[in-house]
């Protein structure tokens, strides 16, 4: 049976998934244990489930069948799921130059256009351009993020329970006190032996093992690690080029649109009262997840909701979430325009000039002249305003741009996965075809021929596709009225 770890705001939801699959949730933190009322072993984990930093996904790390087989499982949650895996997994190692240092760090060049951040404190001596070191990834970076993978110029193996390090050395513990003493004295009493050179460190999650848990884990580590000391016994000392060493752990990512989020809460709506667009509004802010933990507490003591309710729980509260976290009537908005392949590309931002309660947002943007505009073909002149409207949970948005005299040079409609007004961002997934309205009044749908290639490269599904022309068509047949 797969073992998985999981952490982040979509982990209630996770957790109740893999329970309906072949496979154990172990490591589980204490409001999971009280939440399911079960146990939850202290065993090592095949994959670890972790948010993003941006809370817009999950990244899937660890044994790569295991991390095939549950991608496999959330890629399914709804029609605006996308998946990639990771060109820089946690754990893999690399021979590594350095290409500018600045900052707080150093750009580091993998090998095969990848690129790592090296930390300065991570590393011994001065770090400077043309520096090379050998390098593992200790935190990958999404392909949506313009984050760099973190990368150390150690080696580590991570278990949840223990982590065994080659910067280190004897044994420790993560926590304090007795219960450090405890971990570490106990380590004497395991048959299982810390392999030569490598510093053995006990996490939080050991303190609710037992014995026979924590030798299990320690052989896992020790196994990995003497697997991975094998797979770089016969890399040069003196590499020519940067490049990928060694790669023993998968790591996949899992972007989630805005039916994926409701999906979720569906699903968690199964184990504990969940308002409706939980993880939609816990996606939004960091701030946000009091907010939300407090109204469902509150929801639940009144007795509104005792987890067995189905998928369908009234409405997102859209004019609540935004008044208190935005975005509102003057806000500053970054449009962020998500690729298939995984890429954000930003669109600028705008100002909010009009917001309404059920979820419409108008956002004007000043233009700088040069060139024109994508398939309309008008100029681009100083003066120039676009105006975007978007709504909360629509498959399209339009975008109006005006000369200086306030007549319009045409209007773009982007077809899209369902948008998500965040209090800093629009988002959403771009589905190649839109449809134009040129300043003449002709309307026509371009760029069908870009999506139809994106389903043959595998970067959209065939529902996701017919889902995006059958909009396309409605809006064309809107504008011709």
């Amino acid at each position: 049976m797969t073992t998985a770890r999981v952490r982040g705001i979509y982990t209630t939801a996770v957790t109740q998934l893999l329970s309906e699959i072949d496979c154990e949730v172990v490591q589980a933190s204490e409001p999971i244990r009280d939440r399911f009322d079960r146990s939850f072993d202290a065993a090592p984990a095949d994959v670890s489930i972790e948010t993003s930093r941006d809370r817009q996904g999950v990244e899937l790390s660890g044994v790569p069948e295991a991390v095939e087989t549950l991608a496999n499982e959330l890629e399914t949650l709804a029609i605006d799921a996308f998946r990639w895996e990771g060109d820089a997994a946690s754990g893999a190692v690399f021979d590594g130059e350095v290409l500018e240092a600045g900052g707080s760090g150093a750009v580091v060049d993998l090998g095969d256009g990848r690129r790592g951040f090296l930390q300065y404190d991570d590393a011994d001596g001065y770090v400077d351009a043309g520096n090379r070191y050998r390098v593992q990834v200790h935190e990958p970076a999404p392909p949506w993020d313009d984050d760099r993978p973190l990368v150390r110029p150690t080696l580590e193996v991570e278990g949840g329970l223990c982590t065994l390090s080659r910067d280190r050395t004897g044994v420790s513990a993560a926590l304090r006190g007795e219960r450090a003493a405890e971990l570490v004295g106990m380590t004497d009493l395991l048959t299982v032996e810390v392999p030569d050179g490598w510093g053995l460190r006990w996490q939080h999650a050991a303190a609710d093992a037992g014995l026979e848990a924590m030798g299990t884990a320690l052989e896992d580590a020790a196994g990995r690690a003497r697997a991975l000391e094998d797979a770089l016994a016969d890399a040069p000392d003196d590499p020519g080029e940067p490049g990928l060493l060694a790669a023993p752990r998968r790591t996949e990512w899992l972007w989630f649109g805005r039916e994926s989020r409701f999906a979720l809460d569906g699903v968690r709506r199964r184990v504990e009262t969940t308002m409706p667009g939980h993880h939609r509004t816990k996606a939004a802010d960091r701030a946000a997840s009091a907010a939300v933990d407090f109204a469902e507490a509150v929801c639940g003591s009144a007795g509104t909701g005792d987890g067995s309710g189905g998928d369908d729980a009234g409405e997102f509260p859209f004019a609540a979430v935004a008044r208190q976290f935005g975005p509102t009537e003057g806000d500053r908005l970054e449009i962020g325009h998500g690729k298939p392949d995984g890429r954000l590309v930003s669109l600028g931002r705008g100002e909010v000039t009009d917001w309404d309660p059920e979820g419409k947002v108008t956002l004007e943007r000043a233009m700088s002249g040069g060139g024109s505009y994508d398939a309309l073909g008008a100029p681009k002149e100083a003066g120039d305003v676009a105006v975007t409207k978007f709504r909360e949970g629509r498959w399209w948005y339009p975008t109006t741009y005006k000369a200086a005299d306030g007549s319009s040079k045409g209007t773009y409609v982007n077809v899209c996965t369902p948008v998500e007004l965040f209090p800093d961002t629009v988002r959403y997934v771009d589905l190649y075809v839109d449809v134009i309205r040129q300043g003449d009044g002709t309307v026509e749908i371009v760029d069908a021929d870009e999506l139809e290639a994106a389903v043959d490269d595998g970067l959209v599904s065939e529902t996701l596709s017919e889902k995006a022309m059958t909009v396309a068509d409605a809006v064309e047949r809107a504008l011709s009225k």
